[in-house]
């Protein structure tokens, strides 16, 4: 099996959850970080929100205007004790890599980058 396998169904997904949310900005490019004041957010930072039957979803977003989403970032946090999916919407290489340094930034978060593709390989195929 490849190390990474792209899936364009997944893509489709992430597409729709995005584009039905509403995006609420929580930081604006070069707003400091509140836990670590040394950090400033390398791009504008918010929220898509949606919801759902069980009630409010959300998914974590750095963004450059309006687009789709072309890369997941997924983070592992041990001071939260949580994994984290941020998004990634219309940053240039230049930018993806500044949010990639800051989320990689402290030791306590560390993430890994997905970036869209459009395989899809024969597991991802539905009978539906």
């Amino acid at each position: 099996m490849k190390e990474f396998e792209n899936n364009a169904y997944f893509w489709q997904k992430v597409d729709s959850l995005y584009s039905t949310g509403d995006f609420k900005l929580k930081h604006r490019k070069g707003d400091q970080h509140k836990r670590h004041p040394s950090l400033k957010y390398p791009c504008d930072f918010g929220e898509i929100r949606t919801f759902n039957d069980e009630g409010e979803c959300s998914m974590e977003v750095y963004r450059k205007g309006n687009g789709r989403v072309d890369a997941l970032i997924l983070c592992a946090d041990i001071l939260t004790k949580r994994f984290e999916v941020k998004g990634i919407v219309g940053l240039d290489d230049d930018e993806i890599l500044e949010v990639l340094t800051f989320l990689n930034k402290t030791d306590f978060q560390k993430g890994v980058l997905i970036k869209r593709g459009k395989d899809t390989p024969a597991w991802a195929i539905s009978d539906n």
